[in-house]
């Protein structure tokens, strides 16, 4: 059996607002509040959890996506006038990395996670 990610908790300010933003930038769906989390369901085997809490250290997620699913996020972070960048110590240079024969960049969400999509891995 392979081991498989099933849902992981992500701490946000305001799960609400950081849940629509995920699935928004994403171009996933968003339900609503679902108990004591807002989830956003990524894929058949994957849901984060997002919870309000005060204070917390920000976290590094990285999302392998196909190139079509890179040009639609990519263009949706453009468009909200989202800081990006190559690296994950200059994630605001606008340029595009090509790790691996790919395509990458990095990002931050409203509460400073670090969102990295890449096209290879």
């Amino acid at each position: 059996m392979a081991i498989t990610l099933d849902h992981t908790i992500v701490p946000a300010h305001d799960k609400e607002a950081s849940a629509k933003f995920f699935a928004d930038i994403f171009g996933l769906a968003y339900a609503g509040a679902s108990g004591h989390f807002a989830p956003v369901r990524v894929n058949d085997t994957l849901t984060l959890d997002f919870d309000s809490v005060e204070s917390f250290e920000p976290h590094h997620y990285a999302f392998h996506v196909s190139d079509s699913e890179f040009d639609e996020i990519f263009a949706r972070v453009r468009a909200a006038g989202i800081p990006w960048g190559s690296h994950p110590w200059d994630a605001e240079n606008r340029q595009l990395n090509s790790w691996n024969g790919g395509r990458g960049f990095y990002f931050r969400d409203p509460n400073g996670h670090l969102l990295e999509l890449l096209t290879r891995p």
